[in-house]
């Protein structure tokens, strides 16, 4: 038989650990459970590839997408592939611009010598004056030079490696961005194997590291053709940055990308540097933004779904099995408390969902956990049934039923498995909670649930309650402990 101490010490550290721990998520941090797309809003952007390319083309290209999205911190982005097309669902950006931001870059990266800078379009010069009596002439002179938009910049799409093009800046602020007359290509972004944004002297920049034929290739054909020059970082008909080309470049040693960069500009680039590439060619069909509105209204709904459910199940576990119904109803609270707690972290920390599919996978929990309290219940029926007292019967009977327990919840457990391994898109959410209210189960079963029936068996009160107490619920004719 469990002993009290034992007893005792189980369910106090449960307790301390369950609520403790929710407790300070609650109320000590800012951390909450990060929710998805169909529950908070957000922007979903369909891509489709131009021309026929392989599928394994399309799926590569669905890689690249998700390490940039996922680079950029959006919470669970959610990138699959249906057919042809490629769906990107990205949970609270309400912003289409930044959603087109965030996917939209699909060209190749080149490097191209830049062999003039030309202003923006539409860039006016300034007004020149010229004095009197300056070149005969007898009074102040105003001459302006007409508007410089004869030289329009070449459409990404007739970016090509070998012609000599005028190309866009990056926009940085108000007004038309500069623009760059550049050569051909010189390399592309094939040869870099990482990039990352680092602070150095006073100023941010990129660290850029190459393959190492990449790194022979870029010293050969870039570095020391250009010292003193620029070269352009393009990608879709923009130049995102244009460095001038340090001496002292050599394969196999990082290059520093330096320039008057923010933090944020900085990391941008070498996220580019990193992911620019895509095997094939899309263009966005759709980006269509979620209300969060009604986001707000599945989630209520859920929300009160799920309340009305654990209601009446409590209900009925407290008329059937009378102050054993109580245990059932700590048990189903500290379960709420530790899956708020372990979602709210996961969140944080590995950037998970709840989406509407895994709010239902909690809903349905909640019958897995009731089984296992129903199962203990009902053996401890047939140990009373066969002449045992409350007392003696509840050991012997959570040996037995957690056997069952087990079993049951193994079967439950398998079937999260194969199915958040087999699905995709919001049914591995619902998968995946299913399986974690099942652990969780297993866990406060035996360290809750036993531990609980065995202090209250020994409370001679809690037993022979006329109506109400453990012999009541379980049928038992002796009303003695």
């Amino acid at each position: 038989m469990m002993s009290v101490r034992k007893a005792v010490w189980f369910l106090v550290a449960s307790i301390v650990i369950v609520v403790g721990s929710f407790s300070a998520t609650l109320f000590a941090t800012d951390r909450r459970p990060v929710l998805g797309l169909d529950l908070q809003g957000g922007v979903s952007v369909v891509l489709a590839p131009i021309g026929n390319p392989k599928p394994a083309a399309i799926d590569k290209a669905v890689d690249i997408i998700r390490s940039r999205v996922d680079s950029l911190g959006v919470a669970e982005p959610e990138i699959s592939r249906q057919g042809r097309l490629i769906i990107v669902d990205l949970p609270g950006v309400r912003d289409r611009e930044k959603a087109q931001r965030l996917v939209g870059k699909t060209a190749e990266l080149r490097f191209r010598t830049v062999l003039q800078n030309l202003p923006p379009l539409g860039y006016i010069p300034p007004t020149t004056t010229v004095p009197a009596g300056s070149s005969g002439a007898t009074g102040a002179v105003t001459t302006t030079t007409a508007a410089l938009t004869e030289i329009p910049s070449t459409p990404p799409e007739q970016d090509k490696a070998g012609a000599i093009v005028i190309l866009p800046g990056r926009k940085t602020g108000k007004g038309n961005p500069v623009r760059y007359e550049l050569g051909p290509t010189l390399t592309t972004g094939e040869a870099v194997s990482s990039a990352s944004a680092a602070f150095e002297s006073g100023a941010w920049g990129v660290t850029v590291n190459f393959t190492s034929q990449g790194g022979i290739d870029f010293v050969t054909k870039v570095a020391n053709p250009n010292i003193g020059k620029q070269v352009a970082i393009a990608l879709d008909g923009v130049v995102q940055s244009a460095p001038v080309i340090n001496e002292g470049i050599s394969a196999g040693n990082p290059v520093r990308i330096s320039g008057s960069f923010t933090q944020a500009e900085a990391k941008d680039l070498a996220l580019v540097l990193r992911f620019g590439a895509l095997p094939v060619q899309l263009k966005q069909e759709t980006v269509d933004s979620v209300s969060p509105t009604l986001g707000k209204d599945q989630l209520r709904a859920g929300l009160v779904a799920g309340i009305i459910g654990l209601l009446l199940v409590g209900l009925y576990m407290l008329i059937f099995y009378r102050i054993l119904g109580l245990v059932v109803w700590l048990g189903l609270g500290m379960t709420g408390m530790a899956v708020w707690t372990l979602v709210s972290w996961l969140g944080f920390t590995i950037g998970l969902t709840l989406t509407l599919a895994g709010v239902t996978g909690l809903i349905v929990s909640v019958g897995v956990t009731v089984d296992s309290y129903v199962v203990y219940f009902e053996r401890l029926k047939d140990e009373v049934r066969s002449g045992k007292t409350v007392r003696s019967s509840v050991d012997r009977g959570f040996q037995k039923s957690f056997r069952t327990i087990i079993a049951a919840d193994l079967v439950s457990l398998i079937g999260a498995v194969v199915l958040y391994l087999l699905a995709i898109g919001s049914v591995r959410g619902f998968a995946f909670f299913l399986g974690l209210s099942t652990i969780l189960d297993l866990i406060l079963s035996y360290f809750v649930m036993h531990p609980l029936v065995s202090l209250m068996a020994r409370r001679k009160k809690l037993v022979t309650m006329k109506g109400v107490g453990m012999a009541a619920g379980l049928d038992a004719r002796e009303l003695v402990a």
